[in-house]
């Protein structure tokens, strides 16, 4: 159990890890699971009435589910795993792959599952015809939606916070004290000061989880008004990079570049790629959005279309 508190808001939760015990196994299974379990069924929930619009049907929604999620489940923990690869060696430097393994003792990198999730796309979409820009154009719709509600899991794991800050929306609680004192990220006083509530954490997961939101928002909209497949898709690399570049730099849980530094400061692995996908897709929406100005090209789902309006002509006419 762990209390976390806001105390600038008048707020205090006391949580619990785990959501419920398995009868007869005792096995306890945990609100994170539950939590990222529920984004993905709402994602793909929502993904499968919005496909239309994108020339997306839901059995080739579903379809793909086959293969990205377990491509992403291994992908979350390999993209942690593989920049952390001290946490789990053995006294004599070989890998510890029971460790590695067990996914409960939590590790894992959600742009892990991003880089899957395209390559998984780019491969499915080329074996059954689709356009992979139309069908990631959809998929960023899921991605905001499952990453929002996701990273309440790290609320209920008490995870995935930033340094210290007196705002009025700081989180406090025993073990975010604890934490920052073990790590030294505060001395004494400061882990007193934080078990008192005159100074908390930033609520990393907070920032992500609306950044992510406001994303959602922005993108439902442009994906009834795109000029192009493939703009939802750069919008998303864009808007979640932005945020992720600079909630990256809040948090104190980051993984690093191996050890390298840049300006003499250790480089984050996940606010690097957020600022270089960021700068790309950024780039690359503005120059498409420019080039492709005062016209509207065609979209996948308007060839899909106008393919069955000819078949439909065709069987009339016979």
């Amino acid at each position: 159990m762990n209390t976390v508190s806001f105390p600038g808001l008048g707020l205090e939760f006391t949580l619990n890890r785990v959501a419920f015990t398995i009868p007869f196994f005792d096995r306890p299974v945990y609100w994170y699971g539950v939590i990222i379990t529920s984004g993905l069924i709402l994602a793909v929930y929502l993904c499968c009435r919005w496909g239309r619009r994108f020339g997306i049907s839901e059995d080739n929604i579903i379809d793909m589910m086959f293969f990205a999620v377990p491509a992403a489940l291994v992908a979350v923990r390999v993209y942690y795993v593989v920049f952390n690869l001290d946490l789990y060696r053995r006294a004599d430097g070989s890998l510890d792959w029971g460790r590695i393994l067990r996914y409960g003792d939590g590790g894992l990198a959600i742009y892990g599952a991003i880089i899957s999730s395209a390559i998984v796309l780019l491969l499915f979409c080329r074996k059954k015809g689709l356009s992979f820009l139309a069908y990631a154009d959809l998929g960023v719709h899921g991605l905001f939606i499952g990453q929002l509600i996701g990273r309440w899991g790290n609320f209920m794991n008490v995870e995935a916070f930033g340094g210290t800050t007196a705002l009025p929306w700081r989180m406090c609680g025993p073990s975010i004290a604890a934490y920052m004192l073990e790590n030294g990220y505060v001395d004494q006083a400061g882990c007193e000061a934080i078990l008192s509530g005159a100074l908390g954490v930033h609520p990393t997961f907070f920032y992500e989880s609306a950044w992510n939101f406001v994303g959602l928002m922005i993108v439902y909209w442009m994906g009834k008004r795109r000029k192009f497949d493939g703009q939802c898709f750069l919008f998303y690399f864009f808007w979640y990079g932005l945020g992720r570049a600079w909630i990256e730099g809040l948090r104190t849980d980051s993984l690093y570049l191996f050890g390298w530094e840049l300006f003499g400061a250790p480089i984050r692995v996940s606010q690097l790629f957020a600022a270089v996908t960021c700068a790309a897709a950024g780039g690359a929406l503005v120059w498409a959005l420019w080039r492709y100005r005062g016209e509207k090209r065609e979209l996948f789902a308007e060839r899909l279309a106008a393919q069955e309006a000819e078949r439909a002509d065709g069987g009339e006419e016979e």
